[in-house]
């Protein structure tokens, strides 16, 4: 996936840029408003920050929303309700107040990409890709899990949180992440929902140890499988 980083920071893009590329993006850093639009060709997601020098960042949002259909996610550290619903408004997809967290950040490019229709996977992987564990075997090109070669019927956000914590190999997927990428948001009571999700994968796959509890972060395989 390519990325367009449109900021100004050095520091800021010096630390982002081999963090992205580590988790397989391929990114453009672009330091000053102008210039911005030549650039968007082949580009799937621009990252925008609204403090630039040259140009307001509001102002350079709605110009690339009238000049390309790129998904847009605002980064900036204008946290005020007004600033997000501005730069919503502007036509950017999602809104991410610095500092932010760098997993964070990639479950929300891969959330916007598949509201989009463009990342059906969901997990940043090859919908051709087949990931297993013990017994437990998930082929997202096919949407099947299978437990000991017995098909599992799961539902959408139950495949989609298996998958991810099946893709993760081991690493912690934190509930932010799971929650970005699953269900694109988050509200009141969304961790009791993921929860429910969990639990309810657990009876299913008859592997109650599969998904191991990270207590107050998140969920990832489990150690004994």
């Amino acid at each position: 996936m390519r990325v367009l980083l449109v900021e100004d920071d050095d520091r800021v893009a010096e630390a982002l840029l081999p963090a992205l590329t580590r988790r397989g993006f391929s990114v453009d850093r672009q330091a000053t408003g102008r210039g911005t639009l030549d650039r968007l060709n082949g580009i799937d997601v621009v990252l925008l920050d609204l403090g630039l020098p040259d140009i307001d960042g509001v102002t350079l949002c709605r110009a690339i929303r009238a000049a390309s259909d790129v998904a847009i996610i605002v980064v900036s550290a204008r946290g005020e309700i007004d600033d997000r619903i501005l730069g919503l408004h502007a036509g950017a997809d999602d809104y991410l107040v610095k500092p932010y967290d760098v997993g964070e950040l990639v479950a929300r490019v891969h959330a916007v990409r598949r509201r989009r229709g463009s990342d059906p996977v969901g997990v940043g992987a090859s919908s051709t890709e087949v990931f297993q564990t013990g017994d437990v075997r998930v082929d997202l090109g096919r949407h099947e899990v299978t437990v000991a070669g017995e098909a599992v019927s799961l539902s959408r956000k139950e495949f989609q949180v298996l998958a991810l914590v099946m893709a993760a190999g081991g690493a912690v997927c934190t509930r932010e992440r799971i929650l970005a990428e699953v269900w694109g948001r988050t509200w009141s009571g969304a961790n009791r929902t993921l929860d429910v999700h969990v639990a309810t994968l657990r009876t299913k796959l008859g592997r109650p140890a599969l998904l191991e509890t990270v207590r107050g972060v998140g969920y990832r395989l489990g150690q004994n499988q």
